[in-house]
């Protein structure tokens, strides 16, 4: 089987993949034609702020690769991210401070970030897809939670890749400021490397007071 007859056959298996992850969006849509999706990033890290973002795809475009931004590198999911702010309808971005989730809890400060990311949008959505099993408080439409949303629902896969790279794209600036704990690399996670940083430096003002209690327990 020659090249370009593989090239064809992988298309078509991207182009089925897509049409069938599409299919409750598109059934969705002929009741709800603003149709969003909502996902965050962040919620983990020892530092850094939890960001979130609210997606309106259109109807009928298929982004290739779209899928949770979880499963791909760095570099696929930078360039489908370019490709999502391209055919979206809109996007807009939401986040917590560091200082929120200590206040808050990640918990709170994930939904607070999810609000003010669908407060943003140019207009009220008709409907709301939110990844995972709780939908924020100060949600301005109708909505359900989706859990696994960013495997089942396009427009939160989208808003998953657009939270994560908005968010590496704050640590990497972040890192500028404190190059000591390496957050272009590993985004503040509790990597191997953070935490022997940790050890040396103390905790920055970036870092999450409430994540780092048993750090310094031990």
């Amino acid at each position: 089987m020659n090249q370009l007859i593989k090239n064809f056959l992988k298309e078509e298996k991207e182009r089925k993949r897509l049409y069938d992850f599409h299919k409750q969006e598109r059934e969705l849509k002929d009741d709800y034609p603003i149709l969003v999706g909502v996902d965050e990033a962040g919620r983990g890290p020892l530092a850094g702020p939890v960001y979130a973002a609210c997606v309106c795809l259109p109807t009928g475009i298929f982004i290739n690769g779209l899928n949770d931004s979880k499963k791909m590198s760095e570099e696929k999911r930078n360039l489908i991210a370019t490709e999502i702010k391209e055919q979206a309808l809109f996007y807009t971005y939401g986040y917590s401070s560091v200082k929120e989730i200590d206040n808050l809890n990640i918990l709170n400060a994930t939904m607070l970030a999810m609000s003010r990311a669908m407060a943003k949008c140019p207009v009220v959505p008709d409907y709301c897809l939110v990844d995972g099993n709780l939908l924020p408080e100060a949600m301005n439409c109708n909505g359900k939670a989706v859990v696994k949303g960013d495997l089942l629902m396009p427009s939160i896969a989208a808003a998953s890749i657009l939270a994560k790279t908005k968010r590496d794209e704050i640590m990497t600036f972040i890192h500028k400021t404190v190059p000591e704990y390496a957050f272009d690399k590993h985004k503040g996670y509790g990597t191997k490397a953070h935490y022997e940083a940790l050890e040396a430096y103390g905790q920055s003002l970036f870092h999450r007071e409430t994540f780092l209690k048993r750090f310094k327990q031990k």
